[in-house]
């Protein structure tokens, strides 16, 4: 006898659709919402669980392909929606009011490019729709500011009961603090430890957020005070290591990834970036100048994720100086395609880890 078409039929024939990333059902994880029936036409409300979800049409298809199976079905009304699930608390260490999942974004050494990679990450979960923020943790060398086309911005200092509370600057869709917005231009900072991680963790707590999906924190390289500062303080969704495919990078890489093991923060997966250079005169040559594979081999002996390898190119250089990040520019250029795909992948990963 065929099912009568109503919200229950709906939701049972729903019912073997799984999230592609999560293996678990649709309907399972609450994402099928206010299904309402009207001469044979349905609507429904689905509810991704990160805006930045690749697999989003295909959810879709599969959804109103187990409708159609249903007699008397008319049109099919999908609106879609996410809802970012937060990361679970950890007891030895402090939330951020309104942070539903914290990111860091770390590199053995300098210079393998993992402020564009952070800066573009941030910038495309924003584009996705997320609320994000982002923390340029790297208090001696801070050039998000410049790369988020912000370094003539000024933030203000609130004096509030609880002492002082800065309001972070905002472009592309993203909230930042950093050090660079503090001091003078051409003013190092000539730190010890304490009064680094003094300031990181007024960047953490003393910064009026707001609600957000995602705060995105470029650590500064290596394996210091800010890291373990990090680390320590607020629960992670997890980190990415960015490294080069050259040798002495991945040395470093595998050190710092070790310590985020050691530390209990997991590590979401790895990015290579400058896998090649595209010459833009010759857009279909590709040169290994750092080396090729290096990333996959070391994800593949870690058993860990590689999320995405990025060419080295130009405009990518370009974004990064005029304040412009590629996955705006150029978006799609392959720098910019490969670093949107990063953004969906930690994003699904993240949300993977908070419903598990």
């Amino acid at each position: 006898m065929p099912a009568i078409l109503s919200q229950e039929s709906i939701l049972e024939v729903l019912r073997p659709v799984q999230d592609p990333e999560l293996q678990k059902s649709l309907v399972e994880l609450n994402m099928i919402r206010n299904v309402a029936i009207a001469d044979g036409n349905v609507r429904f409300t689905l509810v991704l669980t990160t805006p930045a979800c690749p697999l989003r049409e295909f959810i879709v298809e599969d959804c109103k392909k187990a409708i159609q199976t249903l007699p008397g079905v008319g049109n099919i009304d999908i609106e879609v929606t996410a809802e970012t699930p937060a990361q679970k608390s950890l007891p030895d260490r402090t939330g951020i009011p309104g942070v539903k999942n914290i990111i860091a974004v770390s590199s053995g050494k300098g210079g393998v490019g993992k402020s564009t990679v952070a800066v573009n990450l941030a910038v495309a979960l924003a584009q996705a729709g997320a609320a994000v923020g982002m923390i340029d943790a790297d208090i001696y060398g801070p050039n998000a500011p410049t790369m988020l086309g912000l370094d003539q911005a000024v933030i203000e200092v609130r004096k509030e009961a609880q002492g002082d509370v800065l309001e972070p600057a905002f472009n592309h869709g993203v909230k930042l603090v950093s050090m660079g917005f503090l001091i003078d231009k051409d003013q190092p900072v000539i730190w010890r430890g304490p009064m680094l991680n003094g300031i990181i963790r007024q960047f953490l707590y003393q910064v009026d957020w707001g609600e957000l999906d995602y705060l995105v924190i470029d650590l500064p390289p290596g394996t210091g005070d800010a890291q373990l500062t990090l680390a320590q303080a607020v629960p992670m969704a997890g980190v990415v290591i960015v490294t080069t495919p050259q040798t002495v990078a991945l040395l470093d890489a595998r050190k710092g990834l070790r310590m985020f093991q050691q530390l209990g923060v997991p590590v979401l997966g790895l990015v290579e970036n400058m896998s090649y250079f595209i010459p833009p005169d010759l857009p279909d040559r590709q040169y290994d100048i750092f080396g090729s594979k290096g990333g996959a081999v070391m994800a593949q002996e870690l058993n860990l994720p590689l999320l995405g390898c990025v060419p080295l190119e130009i405009q990518l250089r370009e974004g990064g100086d005029a304040g412009l990040p590629i996955v705006l520019a150029a978006p799609e250029s392959a720098s910019g395609q490969a670093l949107r795909a990063i953004a969906q992948a930690v994003a699904g990963k993240v949300s993977m880890a908070a419903l598990l």
